[in-house]
């Protein structure tokens, strides 16, 4: 995409998947990121720990990822995949009271006909029940080692980290230029629940 739209360089920011992307493009790609905002963390999905079990407490907010792994799960996502969505925006951002008109504009992404099954087939993959796609395995064994991120780098924590908040579990992550943010009463949506905080944080990691 940027090769189309001729950009050589860019910040890249976001939460979640998105946080995942940015981290990985800092990371394999150094070259065409000026910097970085990622919420919650380095959360580059790495298989083998995925395979060791979690504190209960823990594995309970991991329940969509089990429920995924089953046929059950797969076909009750793929049939309320709005509700579905909907309830997991009120469990991770439980202060944010958000209306149904800011839901549906992102909810209309889950019109996609592939959307179900690529949410499942992800969640199968980070729980070692699925293959990966082959032609991306030289990249995929370099993100298994967890290579550091060198470019400016500005991480945010939130509420939805609980204790993992303050950044000390990945600040060896971020070996450039860095600074962390925590956030208090926001959730995991961190874009949409605080955006000028996030806009703030973008504008700072430039400045690193």
């Amino acid at each position: 995409l940027m090769d189309a739209l001729h950009i050589e360089r860019a910040i890249f920011a976001g939460f979640d998947w998105g946080a995942r992307t940015a981290v990985i493009m800092g990371a394999l790609w150094p070259a065409r990121c000026k910097a970085i905002v990622s919420v919650s963390g380095y959360i580059v999905a790495n298989i083998e720990a995925n395979r060791r079990p979690l504190p209960p407490r823990a594995e309970l907010g991991w329940w969509y990822q089990y429920y995924f792994a089953t046929e059950r799960g797969r076909v009750g996502y793929a049939q309320n995949t709005h509700d579905f969505a909907k309830l997991i925006w009120q469990i991770a951002s439980p202060k944010w009271q958000f209306d149904d008109a800011t839901f549906d504009r992102s909810a209309a992404a889950g019109g996609n006909p592939e959307h179900a099954d690529i949410v499942v087939h992800n969640y199968r993959w980070r729980l070692g029940l699925a293959a990966g796609e082959d032609s991306y395995d030289a990249l995929e064994n370099q993100l298994q080692q967890g290579p550091t991120v060198t470019v400016p780098s500005l991480t945010i924590g939130s509420d939805f980290d609980g204790a993992a908040a303050d950044g000390t579990a990945y600040r060896a992550k971020f070996v450039g230029a860095y600074a962390h943010r925590v956030l208090s009463g926001v959730g995991h949506n961190v874009p949409q629940e605080a955006p000028q905080a996030f806009t703030d944080a973008i504008v700072a990691a430039d400045r690193l």
